[in-house]
């Protein structure tokens, strides 16, 4: 059954001017998920203006009353959860058992940062006799949220969870691909009872109202997750009007496979760090850097255990026609340039018009190829020998991108060693995607700035004033 879905301003469902509808598909089969409403400057005109409506009061809520609203809503989330994890498998793709986990995730979100709205505090500031002075961590007021397509909810959560704690009023908008789970999150926070305005959503795609959103005079700061091309105009956007943003690029990650590593444990992490979702995260290690005493042995164990990853089945679609044209893009460049496909890297027939694509190992890759510098966002993964540590750094940090590294050796020096070396906003050692919602996440270079989840993002949310007062 088809789900119709408009806008969520003002605490309603609110529909744009002529109605123009985009229509979601499920990638795995074509079939019909919703229809959403696309939205126009004006429709953004009036989620903003909504916004502001609300925000002095919020901003004035006692902290405690706005953590007792986050945590219901997480309570709303985890009792909606099977409505949700069905919207959010049909619009992305997601298999069955991966769903649920975007969406417990997104409860957990709203839970921690319902529990840290009192931690938002200032300091106190010795100057001496005779004057008092301290500082205050306020909220900018209308935040702005720009989501992709990968991960909708979770995406959500992650930004509106820190900046509603912190006392500020959100208007989402999410990727017009997969929209669904965000504006039932919307309508959940005023089933709650958050107050109108505090949280809408406009639908719609990045010129009518992505960069509305961004450009909005009354748009205070902005929070962008998708690719360095989209990020770099929201960047000049924001750099015209001067206000802040956090955003959250892409990525290269690479992950480092030293001789002395437990294998076992570090083909199974390799493996899911290339093609967890379908390769369809950031932070996806799709550089595999393995010490060459081991290279060749650790490539036929990796092979081997991909081979249980069964498509369709516990290995998702990509999401949209456009990323799955260019994932099999990239196995022409990869095979252009000499990579050799130790599995994968060709595209599957798919009967039912499902775009599923073989996770992919490369080797015979050199750290200059367009596979090894490039972002896929695909279950793809280049393989690169090594001989020594230094080396290794090396190659690592030879890239435009910044996000995520990982590492594994049994040897602590060494991990603590190349950990403090690696240019990276998250170093996973003997893991990948180990870190959870309370360690703090972002990029260096490329992959962007700020950092979203942990106590960190609340500072992110707010901005600091100073106070002083002569006694």
């Amino acid at each position: 059954m088809t789900v119709d879905f408009e806008h969520w301003i003002n605490g309603r469902s609110t529909t744009t001017a002529g109605d123009v509808r985009f229509t979601t598909r499920s990638p795995a089969d074509g079939a019909v998920i919703a229809t959403i409403s696309m939205g126009t400057p004006e429709t953004v005109d009036a989620a903003v203006a909504s916004a502001v409506a609300a925000a002095s009061a919020w901003r004035r809520q006692k902290p405690i009353e706005r953590g007792r609203l986050l945590m219901k809503l997480s309570e709303a989330i985890t009792a909606n959860a099977e409505e949700l994890a069905s919207l959010e498998a049909g619009e992305t793709g997601k298999p069955a058992w991966l769903a649920p986990l975007e969406i417990a995730g997104a409860a957990a979100y709203f839970e921690f940062y319902a529990g840290l709205v009192n931690a938002i505090h200032g300091e106190t500031i010795d100057l001496g006799p005779g004057h008092h002075s301290f500082t205050r961590r306020e909220p900018f007021g209308v935040v702005g949220v720009i989501t992709p397509w990968n991960v909708p909810i979770n995406q959500a959560a992650r930004a509106a969870a820190p900046a509603l704690a912190a006392g500020n009023v959100v208007v989402i908008k999410p990727s017009e691909f997969t929209s669904s789970t965000t504006l039932m999150l919307a309508r959940l926070a005023t089933e709650v009872g958050f107050p109108d305005g505090v949280l809408n959503v406009v639908t719609g795609d990045g010129i009518s109202t992505g960069a509305p959103l961004v450009s909005h005079p009354d748009v205070r700061k902005v929070a962008f997750t998708g690719s360095p091309r989209a990020g770099r105009e929201v960047g000049r956007i924001a750099a015209d009007r001067i206000i802040p943003l956090t955003l959250e690029l892409g990525g290269k990650s690479a992950n480092i496979v030293f001789a002395d590593a437990d294998l076992d444990k570090a083909v199974v992490g390799s493996l899911n760090a290339f093609a967890q979702n379908t390769g369809q995260v950031c932070s996806a290690g799709t550089r595999l850097l393995v010490h060459r005493d081991i290279h060749d042995q650790f490539v036929d164990r990796l092979v081997e255990a991909s081979k249980a990853l069964i498509v369709g089945d516990n290995l998702g679609p990509v999401t949209t026609q456009a990323q799955y044209d260019k994932v099999l893009e990239y196995f022409d460049v990869a095979k252009g340039d000499g990579a050799h496909a130790a599995a994968g890297g060709e595209a599957l027939d798919n009967p039912d018009g499902g775009l599923f694509v073989p996770p992919t190992i490369y080797t015979g890759v050199d750290n200059s190829m367009r596979i090894a510098r490039e972002e896929v966002f695909g279950p793809v993964v280049a393989v690169i020998p090594f001989d020594t540590e230094d080396e290794a750094v090396a190659i690592a940090n030879d890239s435009d991108f910044g996000l995520v590294s990982g590492l594994w050796t049994q040897d602590i020096s060494r991990a603590l060693r190349v950990a403090d070396q690696l240019e990276t906003g998250q170093v996973f050692i003997n893991a990948w995607l180990s870190g959870g919602i309370e360690t703090p996440f972002g990029g260096y270079k490329q992959s962007g700035y700020g950092r979203e989840k942990g106590v960190e993002a609340l500072h992110h949310y707010t901005q600091t004033k100073s106070v002083t007062v002569a006694l």
